[in-house]
């Protein structure tokens, strides 16, 4: 499979000048990653781990102070104009929709900017219009708009020229739960119908665990972890727990095959046993009700932000 993004030895310094004297800081030191066509990946990590400056760099706005980088097969500084054509970007602090006019009349210049024919152009607007629900406020100049309202309307504009990657920087960032909810339902579709390569920066961990294949942890510019969400919770030994409601109190279920009891509770009548993923949960409820009856059961899964945490403290 192709790739979309690839970094090599991907380096970024910045020289920071206090009352005493100046220094460097490095934001970005010796990245390498690559994401193919049509992933879906996650990039996260703390706040100045060096998330947004790798995607300036891989989009053209930096210029790396060594290492390099394609995308979409380009070199995003030399070819930065013809890049801006197969690239979607949204950073979720600031806008590229014009701020006093109505959300229509900007699609219509980011039209003409990216060269869209205008029978093209009006098709795909409404499209985009229909899917992220932007009829009611088209006519609506952007600074009237609500966030959840912009962020959508922002969506559609990096979407507007069909791009083979979109990059999503803190696109949910204080949104309520109902607009997220429509942002990634549509990401979804987009991905299924379009092919499209998503890039997603976030500290909400619901974006993470709903829209992403992979994810890859950043921390302090260096990379720390390149998987699965499953195999990121299982490299810092982060693991479910199967709880347990019982119709009757039952001695500890301990020895279950594929589990570790952790605790019970109310004299039995709840136990929680931690998976450790040797056996399938059929088989571990099969063993349970070898030895009581079952009224109900839940599963808690590992808490993402403290597997991040995790793997900071390990790589630290």
């Amino acid at each position: 499979m192709s790739s979309i993004i690839e970094t090599r030895d991907l380096t970024r310094e910045f020289t920071v000048r206090d009352r005493l004297r100046r220094r460097t800081v490095t934001a970005v030191d010796g990245l390498s990653l690559r994401v193919a066509a049509g992933e879906s990946v996650g990039y996260i990590g703390a706040n100045g781990a060096g998330k947004s400056t790798t995607i300036k760099m891989i989009v053209g706005i930096l210029v790396p102070t060594s290492g390099e980088a394609t995308t979409c097969g380009l070199r995003p500084v030399r070819d930065r104009r013809v890049l801006a054509r197969r690239v979607g970007v949204v950073f979720g602090q600031r806008s590229q929709l014009w701020w006093d006019l109505p959300v229509r009349e900007s699609f219509e210049i980011l039209a003409a900017i990216h060269a869209l024919r205008p029978a093209e152009a009006r098709a795909r607007a409404a499209e985009l219009a229909e899917t992220l629900e932007l009829g009611e406020f088209l006519a609506t100049p952007v600074r009237q708009l609500s966030l959840g309202q912009r962020m959508r309307a922002e969506i559609a504009a990096a979407l507007l020229h069909r791009p083979e990657l979109l990059i999503l920087d803190e696109p949910t960032i204080g949104l309520d739960v109902l607009s997220k909810q429509r942002l990634r339902e549509f990401l979804i579709a987009e991905r299924r119908e379009h092919g499209t390569t998503l890039l997603l920066t976030t500290h909400d961990m619901g974006d993470i665990e709903r829209l992403c294949d992979r994810v890859l942890v950043v921390d302090r510019g260096r990379l720390a972890y390149d998987g699965t969400l499953d195999g990121l919770a299982a490299t810092v030994g982060a693991r479910r727990v199967l709880v347990v409601d019982l119709v009757e109190p039952t001695a500890d279920l301990v020895g279950l095959p594929g589990t570790e009891h952790l605790r019970s509770k109310v004299g039995g009548l709840r136990q929680h046993l931690v998976l450790d993923g040797s056996t399938t949960l059929a088989a571990v409820l099969a063993a349970v009700a070898e030895h009581a009856e079952l009224r109900d059961l839940s599963i808690e899964e590992p808490d993402i932000e403290d597997v991040v945490r995790r793997i900071y403290a390990a790589s630290r």
